[in-house]
């Protein structure tokens, strides 16, 4: 008797806990990292995300921009965050790329984080400053060559993937390229819109306003395949340059620890937002396709990732820095 009550006490028990850690949640405001600063692309989609989440659990997502360090002010913040599921922080594919191009990482993607769903996955867009004569790749390439001091390129930051896609292209091209980097994608598109920078890897939701308004001039995109919402642009590796390829998506985790009931209601609500047609389209439109993974799938998808970059650099002779 003593054995049966003592097994429905802890069945009581762990029922408890699971409403207290994943069936009443959230009951508070809920914060979302983003590790760059503000109109970048990971800003833009946490944002579309947050206001969903908001909507649905009647709970505020407050953004929070925490910029600098190429992401790692808001990854290591995020990582020493309560594992209680009311700290999440949106991921690109610049992180998986981190561990190959820096030492020290105050971080691990893997050790300190639970990832929650892949929320997209997006070229970059190869794009240009009207002031630069070129309407093609070749044309870029051409203009390069034949300027003694080389262009310009802005970046996301130090060792991150719009980093990697211009040291790639220079490579590729034996080009000069000058890199600027920046504290988030924001910033240099920016930039670039002034002039102070001659080239960017954009993410398709922060560039294609401007392209469409003529501020910018975009010429391909990253990918091995054209994207659905420019079919008009090349790829960069039939526009001239064969081996170019980069692909971007961002992501969701959380500090290791947090509750896999509140894991998984996340990935629930977040993937059900993904499906949203109001969403699809507003991404769609921007050559962002929207995808929605499960923990286990996304997980799966950052080791390959880490890997990729790491034989990648290693075959560039990029040493870490």
């Amino acid at each position: 008797m003593y054995g049966l009550i003592r097994a429905v006490l802890l069945a009581c028990g762990s029922l408890f806990a699971l409403n207290a850690s994943g069936l009443d949640y959230p009951t508070k405001p809920i914060r979302f990292i983003v590790p760059n600063a503000p109109g970048g692309g990971t800003d833009i989609t946490a944002r579309a995300i947050g206001q969903k989440l908001t909507e649905a659990w009647r709970q505020t997502v407050i953004v929070d921009n925490r910029a600098g360090a190429t992401g790692n002010i808001g990854m290591e913040l995020a990582a020493k965050s309560p594992p209680d599921g009311y700290t999440i922080v949106i991921v690109s594919a610049t992180y998986s790329a981190s561990p190959a191009t820096r030492r020290n990482m105050p971080y691990d993607l893997i050790r300190d984080f639970s990832p929650i769903t892949q929320l997209t996955s997006q070229p970059y867009v190869l794009v240009i400053h009207p002031s630069i004569p070129a309407k093609s790749v070749k044309e870029l390439i051409a203009v390069a060559k034949s300027r003694p001091e080389g262009l310009t390129y802005g970046s996301s930051g130090n060792g991150g993937l719009s980093h990697l896609s211009g040291l790639l292209l220079a490579s590729l091209t034996g080009t000069n390229l000058t890199h600027v980097p920046y504290k988030g994608g924001g910033p240099a598109l920016v930039d670039l819109l002034a002039g102070q920078i001659n080239i960017l890897f954009a993410t398709p939701l922060e560039s294609a306003p401007h392209i469409k308004a003529g501020r910018i001039r975009g010429l391909a995109v990253s990918t091995a395949k054209r994207s659905l919402a420019m079919p008009e642009l090349p790829t960069v590796a039939e526009a001239g340059v064969p081996g170019f390829e980069v692909s971007s998506w961002y992501g969701v985790v959380a500090p290791t620890g947090t509750p896999r009931d509140i894991i998984a209601k996340l990935n629930q609500e977040i993937v059900r937002i993904l499906r949203l047609p109001e969403i699809i389209d507003r991404f769609s439109k921007d050559g962002v396709e929207p995808v929605g993974t499960s923990p286990d799938q996304f997980a799966a998808h950052i080791r390959s990732e880490i890997a990729k970059w790491k034989r990648v650099v290693s075959a560039a002779g990029i040493q870490p820095e």
